[in-house]
């Protein structure tokens, strides 16, 4: 016991000893990960340009652009192995770490030439993205329609290539140059007026290119109607406060809601709920509401308000319906007549509604923010940040 203690002392009681440093061996080590990193960095670039070849050769109509692109980066990932071997690197030390940052510089290398060759303005091969309405769907006669478009595009529009040609029932066409429209950042906007009170359907197309020539065409129909909106109710002499006064509305005037209202001696105006809350061709009001006064004749003028919303921008774009036909009115002796609130809009910046709300909801501004493809990348890149921190953690300590 006294021996092995004695044994202990004496290999506690020794100096410690620095390991020799190899300083050949490392820099040997360093200058041969330096190579690979910059092979590797390289082959990125490489395969960047080869992709890029296949992505033009596709084109911007192929499904599957996305997926084969990248299909063809991971399979030429194994050629790394192969180049390192070609230009006599030595693999027989070589750790995963190693191999991970080698993978992770090929790839981020890859990733952000390709993004940027793909981009304007090296290239461009999308097509401007056009939305367009025709405000209202259905007009009557006297009226006008707004057509009004939103025009985006990647590299920018050019204004002087924007054309439009609507053709009449009879197959008359009108062509419309640059000068004709209304500009307003990405919005365009005609207003057709016609003139000759023609009847029935009109087609149109518009036709927009960006600066790279490209070409995106969208077309749409609108209609004239003498019907687009009537009263259809049969009676209209002494009306109490209970009794119904019936819209019928042509749905073709949006694919959207719309407002139907209307106005008693010129006065305000009255917005009128529907029947059935999901049929969009009926409505009805009553003499109950506001406006309306007990034992008086009253002239009406029926409306409906035709509106749209780009998504992202705060402005509605919109137009009326004005009934051709003016109505008469009476009411009998009745208190209860005017009492009531009109309809009012429902308010999507509000969490109570009042009692008085629309029976059906209108459209309203939607800002949508999708996030960028650089995200991903940001994403991708801490996740490989603390990958490297914490194997380096893990090396430390061993």
């Amino acid at each position: 016991m006294a021996k092995r203690r004695k044994e202990k002392d004496e290999d506690e009681d020794k100096p410690f000893k620095i390991p020799k440093f190899d300083e050949q061996e490392f820099i040997k080590r360093e200058r041969r990960n330096i190579k690979a990193t910059f092979i590797a960095f390289l082959f990125g670039v490489l395969m960047a340009f080869v992709c890029f070849g296949f992505w033009a050769l596709m084109g911007s109509n192929s499904a599957f652009r996305w997926p084969l692109v990248l299909l063809v980066f991971i399979a030429n990932a194994v050629f790394i192995k192969y180049l390192f071997l070609r230009f006599n690197i030595d693999l027989t030390d070589f750790t995963k770490k190693n191999w991970f940052v080698t993978y992770a510089v090929y790839f981020f290398t890859w990733l952000l030439i390709f993004i940027l060759i793909v981009n304007p303005p090296f290239y461009d091969d999308e097509p401007p993205l056009v939305e367009v309405v025709a405000l209202p769907g259905v007009q009557e006669l006297g009226g006008n329609i707004t057509i009004v478009a939103k025009i985006t595009d990647n590299k920018g529009i050019n204004t002087n290539d924007i054309s439009m040609v609507i053709t009449d029932p009879d197959g008359n066409t009108t062509s419309l140059e640059p000068d004709a429209f209304e500009f307003d950042n990405t919005i365009v906007k005609y207003v057709f007026q016609n003139p000759d009170d023609i009847l029935d359907e009109f087609q149109y197309e518009l036709t927009v290119k960006d600066v790279s020539g490209i070409e995106t065409k969208k077309s749409g129909i609108f209609s004239y109607d003498e019907y687009a909106i009537e009263v259809a109710s049969y009676r209209f002499e002494n009306l109490t406060h209970n009794d119904d006064i019936e819209f019928d509305v042509d749905e073709d005037v949006s694919t959207e809601n719309f407002r139907v209202y209307y106005t008693i001696n010129n006065g305000e105006e009255i917005n009128v709920n529907r029947k059935n809350p999901q049929i969009k061709d009926e409505y009805e009001t009553s003499p109950v509401y506001e406006g309306w006064v007990e034992d008086a004749d009253f002239t009406m003028n029926a409306y409906v308000e035709v509106m749209h919303y780009f998504t992202n921008i705060p402005k509605k774009y919109n137009n009326t319906i004005q009934d051709s036909e003016i109505y008469n009115f009476t009411t009998t002796e009745d208190s209860k007549i005017g009492d009531d609130l009109p309809p009012v809009e429902y308010n999507w910046t509000r969490s109570n509604q009042p009692d008085n709300v629309l029976n059906y909801k209108l459209p309203f501004y939607r800002f949508v923010q999708v996030p960028g493809f650089e995200a991903i990348i940001v994403i991708a890149a801490l996740v490989i940040v603390v990958l490297i921190l914490k194997r380096k953690k893990k090396d430390e300590k061993n």
